[in-house]
């Protein structure tokens, strides 16, 4: 009834009809033939639409207005790993009415959540915003020029916000002014308030382009048995694309063809086109949980393919490193993220092992002899270190190998990142939580993979 923009406050101009052939799409069907109106402020001549969520409804693009529990009902299917579309067909049979367009459904949905004011907040019971533990899993654009990886996570997310609201004005995709395309200088991953350390977070994925691959290969620490562990999770086809590639018999199954990569993969010429073809994918989420699997710490929507790289940009982005580290790469994420922090290292001490990496440690692990205690992960240690996690009081950082690939390391260094040499996680420390957790999101991928970038991570 009054403008809000003009400090008077004054009274809107009169309803004005845009359609009278708008549609209202619930769950009991779609009501034809609905009239829409705006009112103008006199003074501002600020538009004013119909938007009353009270009513029970939420106007799109004033000609499809969805009911508040049809929104709620595909909200809580894509929870369940139904999507949008499979929704609207079931109510489509149910119901023997024709809704609006597939595209036209999901964008007013989106709209809908972009204009949800809500709550991130999460937090695990019992690990709260710093997890003294966590568990860490797996183009076209151009490499921009004097750019140092960092983001505004704050204002990127605003604008990935405001391109779901602008779809109710403007067309979905590039004739949308407010769109948000893949960008090296502009994807921030989402790391939760409490953990990032500012609104400033990094994303240096721009550095896994042009250069020459056997650099970032050696600061990623990309060993051929990594490759080839990564060559094996490609479907059937890529491999076979690969091995055209390298001239390379491409009959055959999965594994002879990637025991023919593997022979070929001694010459360094074979070895670029595999890392190129692996690393240079795009690529996937990066992922943080806590222990207990119930929190998102961190996602980041790689536009490469995931590599030590991301998980160090999350790490390094936290207000509090956690003190133990659990990946399925633990020697690169180590090796990469000293590297990058050389005069503070973020793991140590021993690089993030959990001894010195001593003949004798070594023989003592191998033996079932050596066993580290960690006993602040179960009661807090007075420290006088610089910057303790506030739950432990440590300033130690682990990295230690998941349960699955702890045994397929060649380096016998690498046994000192075994979980069971901690009395305090043996046995409690279920180091698959990442895995079950992509397992279950594996459901949603039908869908998933055929979003737009910015819908992805909406």
């Amino acid at each position: 009834m009054l403008c809000q923009v003009c400090p008077e406050h004054p009274k809107l101009d009169e309803a004005v009809l845009i359609t009278n052939k708008a549609r209202t799409v619930s769950m009991m069907g779609v009501i034809e033939n609905v009239s829409t109106h705006h009112r103008l402020c006199p003074q501002c001549h600020m538009v004013y639409r119909y938007q009353e969520w009270t009513d029970g409804l939420h106007n799109f693009d004033n000609h499809v207005v969805l009911s508040l529990d049809l929104c709620l009902l595909l909200r809580e299917n894509l929870q369940n790993h139904v999507s949008a579309s499979r929704v609207i067909d079931s109510l489509e049979s149910l119901r023997r009415v024709k809704f609006p367009s597939r595209d036209t459904m999901f964008h007013a949905y989106f709209h809908f959540e972009a204009l949800t004011d809500t709550d991130y907040m999460h937090s695990c019971i019992s690990c709260g915003f710093h997890p003294l533990c966590q568990f860490i899993i797996v183009s076209d654009l151009k490499a921009p020029e004097d750019f140092n990886g960092e983001h505004d996570i704050e204002g990127f997310w605003n604008s990935v916000h405001l391109e779901m609201i602008s779809r109710g004005i403007f067309p979905s995709g590039p004739k949308n002014p407010f769109s948000v395309p893949p960008s090296y200088t502009s994807w921030a991953p989402w790391i939760g308030n409490e953990t990032q350390t500012s609104d400033i977070v990094l994303n240096t994925e721009f550095q896994k382009v042009g250069i020459s691959s056997s650099h970032e290969a050696k600061l990623s620490g990309v060993t051929e048995d990594r490759l080839l562990d990564e060559l094996a999770k490609q479907k059937v086809g890529v491999v076979r694309k690969l091995c055209k590639a390298c001239n390379i018999d491409p009959k055959g199954s999965r594994f002879d063809l990637i025991t023919r990569l593997r022979e070929k993969m001694k010459s360094r010429q074979t070895y670029d086109k595999v890392f190129q073809s692996i690393w240079g994918a795009s690529g996937g989420w990066s992922v943080i949980l806590c222990p207990h699997g119930i929190k998102f710490n961190s996602v980041k929507f790689n536009l490469r393919a995931e590599s030590p790289r991301d998980f160090a940009d999350l790490l390094l982005s936290w207000k509090h490193m956690p003190n133990v580290c659990v990946y399925d790469f633990a020697r690169g994420l180590a090796a990469h993220t000293n590297l990058r922090v050389p005069d503070k290292l973020p793991f140590h001490p021993h690089e993030g092992r959990l001894a010195e990496p001593t003949e004798e440690n070594v023989k003592a692990a191998q033996d079932g002899s050596l066993k580290v205690n960690l006993p602040w992960l179960h009661e807090r240690m007075d420290s006088v270190n610089e910057n303790p996690h506030p739950v432990t009081g440590s300033s130690d950082h682990y990295v230690l190998y998941d349960r699955f690939h702890e045994g397929k390391t060649k380096d016998p260094k690498n046994i000192l990142r075994r979980i069971q040499l901690v009395p305090e996680l043996k046995g409690w420390l279920n180091s698959q939580v990442v895995e079950q957790f992509f397992a279950n999101m594996r459901k949603s991928n039908y869908f998933l993979s055929n979003m737009s970038p910015s819908t992805h991570e909406i």
